[in-house]
C-alpha cells in the first residue's frame, strides 16, 4: 500500500478485560469500552517500544494520532469487581505501611470488541506486522487479561471492509450493519463529540515501569448507543 489512509481491523476477545481510565489509590476502575491508551499501549508492547525510551518519544505521537473506533459486539457483558490484598506499601509520609491494603479492581466479564484504527497505511502495516509477531506479550489492560484469540484481523483500504472482516472472523453475517452495535468513535471537531476521555497517551512512564512520567490528554469522542 502507498502512504495513504488505511484501516486496521482488530478483535479484542478475552474472558476478562480491564480498561482503566479513572483509577486512583486503592480503587482500579474499568471503562465499558477499550481506552485509547490501552490499545496504543498494547501496540507499543507488540512493537517493542519501551516506556520512556527515545523510540517512544519518536513513535508514540504517530500511534496516538491514529483514529479509533470501538464496537461493542457482545451486548450482555458486565463489570466484575475483585479484591486484592497488597502488602509492602508506604504511607503518605513515606514510612512503610505494616498493615495490608485492600484494593478493588474492576474487570469486564464476557466483553467482545471490534476495533478499527484509521491512519497512515505505512504505519499501520508496521503495526499489523508487530501484532502478528509481537516483541513482548500483549494483554487487555492488565497482565491477567490475555487475548482468547489473535488480535489482528486484517489491514484494508476501505472502512466498511474492515468491519466486514471482523464479522467474517467472528463467523457472523457480514451484512450486519455496524449501527446495530454501540460504538465509540474519535472525532476531530469538538462539537461533533458527545463525551471526553483523558486517555490520549503522551507518555507511558519511565523505563523502570514506575508510574512517574505517565501523561495523557483529552480525547474527544462520539458515542452511538446502537439499535
Amino acid at each position: 500500500m502507498s502512504a495513504e489512509t488505511a484501516y486496521l481491523a482488530l478483535i479484542l476477545d478475552a474472558p476478562l478485560q480491564s480498561w482503566g481510565f479513572a483509577s486512583r489509590f486503592q480503587r482500579r476502575t474499568s471503562g465499558l469500552s477499550p481506552t485509547k491508551s490501552g490499545v496504543i499501549g498494547l501496540i507499543c508492547a507488540a512493537m517493542g517500544i519501551g516506556k520512556g525510551t527515545d523510540a517512544e518519544r519518536v513513535k508514540l505521537p504517530h500511534l496516538a494520532a491514529l483514529k479509533m473506533t470501538t464496537i461493542a459486539i457482545a451486548r450482555d457483558y458486565s463489570r466484575l469487581e475483585d479484591f486484592h490484598t497488597v502488602q509492602g506499601t508506604r504511607r503518605a509520609s513515606g514510612k512503610p505501611n505494616l498493615d495490608p491494603v485492600v484494593t478493588r479492581r474492576q474487570y469486564l466479564e464476557g466483553a467482545l470488541f471490534g476495533v478499527i484504527l484509521a491512519g497512515d497505511s505505512e504505519l499501520l502495516e508496521r503495526v499489523a506486522a508487530a501484532l502478528q509477531d509481537p516483541t513482548w506479550g500483549i494483554w487487555f489492560g492488565r497482565k491477567s487479561c490475555i487475548p482468547a484469540r489473535p488480535v489482528l484481523v486484517t489491514l484494508v483500504d476501505v472502512f466498511a471492509n474492515a468491519w466486514r472482516a471482523i464479522l467474517q472472523k467472528l463467523e457472523m453475517d457480514e451484512e450486519i450493519p455496524m449501527e446495530r452495535f454501540s460504538r465509540v468513535e474519535d472525532v476531530a471537531d469538538f462539537t461533533a463529540g458527545t463525551d471526553s476521555f483523558n486517555d490520549q497517551p503522551i507518555s507511558f512512564g519511565h523505563a523502570d515501569s514506575s508510574s512517574e512520567g505517565r501523561a495523557f490528554t483529552v480525547r474527544r469522542v462520539h458515542f452511538e448507543p446502537g439499535a
